[in-house]
């Protein structure tokens, strides 16, 4: 019996012969794929500059050091998100601070944000949690009002549009949009990840710190004496994308609209068939939003089915269907309860959700049949 992955790639002759093409070339790193991938994805989102890096996690880590926030600033998130969001700010010296989520969107609720804005708080990253845009019209005035930064977490989101119709990522609401581009992701590098931002001297800082901090541009370097000479001037990281990702992400970037119509495809045929199943709540999609559908996450009733939810994964499993849990609240993890001494029972609207949230098979490679047998198993639950 095949088994089903909550999530995976989609991978064609095309994009095999992307690689391919940049394996026999001159380049594997450092190449002018990189480049083209950088402005494909301008052209997709709108933003006037892209850096694309080794993953979302060097985003993240990116945007916020170039930002150059002072020390002991405090950064407001969401704990329904992967642990990277909060420790992108601890590697550079902010305390993340948590405002818990909206019941329906499962998204950062404005109001929590508003009310742990304090006079530490510096920074704000809201998440596109499962490709749903946060509330970022709502946000960004938060934010500007109190005069903060704001980098978008859209790993989940490249293809996904706001109410307004416009691309995430292109930086209306925010200083910098992250994408990651993991296998699980709507397109992959493999590993991989792209900040975009309209800000030149925050683009030019992030060109800085992805590469050791070492420039070798004659408009920049405080001496002349040869085509050999570099400087350091800054402490940065080696956080280049090579040009063999660059390659897959060109070719994958093609398929973006058809990735997207086929997730929202298959969203619409689980939300047909388990409308009716009372212990079962479909994801909500805010009026307005276009969302390219990451994660297909359900709200389980545990106890009306009279199954724990290790129980349900276990008889998934035997049934060949992978799931998984979206996310573990971040407060909750053994080192922020330590180290910061954050409480789940501070974000009641998170706690809600963790106890019931149960992630299902959504990619677009899923087939009709496949997606038939996990409604099946799911139907089978009662």
């Amino acid at each position: 019996m095949e088994f089903i992955p909550y999530g995976r790639q989609w991978l064609d002759a095309e994009d095999e012969q992307a690689v391919l093409a940049t394996l026999r070339s001159d380049y594997l790193t450092q190449g002018p794929q990189i480049s083209a991938f950088e402005q494909a994805l301008c052209q997709q989102t709108g933003a006037r500059y892209c850096v694309a890096v080794a993953s979302g996690t060097a985003a993240l880590h990116l945007a916020v050091a170039a930002m150059e926030l002072p020390s002991g600033s405090e950064g407001i998130t969401t704990p329904n998100t992967f642990v990277a969001t909060a420790n992108s700010m601890l590697y550079c010296g902010l305390t993340p601070v948590f405002a818990d989520i909206d019941s329906d969107t499962y998204n950062l609720d404005p109001d929590g944000v508003a009310a742990h804005i304090g006079e530490k708080t510096r920074l704000l990253i809201p998440v596109h949690f499962a490709g749903q845009p946060a509330d970022m019209p709502t946000l960004a005035a938060l934010a500007q009002r109190h005069h903060l930064k704001v980098i978008e977490d859209a790993a989940h989101a490249i293809g996904s549009c706001y109410a307004d119709g416009s691309p995430v990522g292109n930086c209306r609401y925010s200083d910098a949009t992250i994408f990651s581009f993991h296998p699980v992701k709507t397109l992959t590098t493999g590993e991989g990840g792209a900040i975009m931002t309209n800000d030149p001297t925050l683009y030019a800082r992030m060109c800085l710190l992805r590469s050791h901090g070492i420039t070798r541009d004659p408009a920049m370097l405080s001496a002349q004496p040869g085509s050999w000479y570099y400087e350091m001037q800054a402490l940065g990281w080696h956080y280049r994308m090579t040009d063999m990702q660059a390659a897959l992400g060109l070719s994958q970037l093609q398929k973006l609209g058809q990735f997207k119509a086929r997730r929202r495809e298959l969203v619409n045929r689980y939300n047909q068939a388990f409308a009716e199943l009372a212990w079962l709540t479909c994801p909500y999609e805010a009026p307005g939003l276009d969302s390219c559908f990451h994660l297909y996450v359900v709200q389980l009733d545990f106890d009306a089915i009279g199954l724990s939810r290790a129980e349900v994964m276990a008889r998934l499993k035997a049934a060949g269907i992978g799931s998984q849990v979206h996310y573990i609240p971040v407060p909750e993890q053994p080192w922020y309860r330590q180290h910061l001494h954050t409480r789940g029972e501070d974000y009641p609207q998170m706690q809600a959700y963790y106890r019931r949230c149960l992630s299902l098979p959504l990619f677009a490679a899923l087939s009709d049949a496949q997606q038939q047998r996990v409604i099946q198993a799911i139907r089978e639950l009662v």
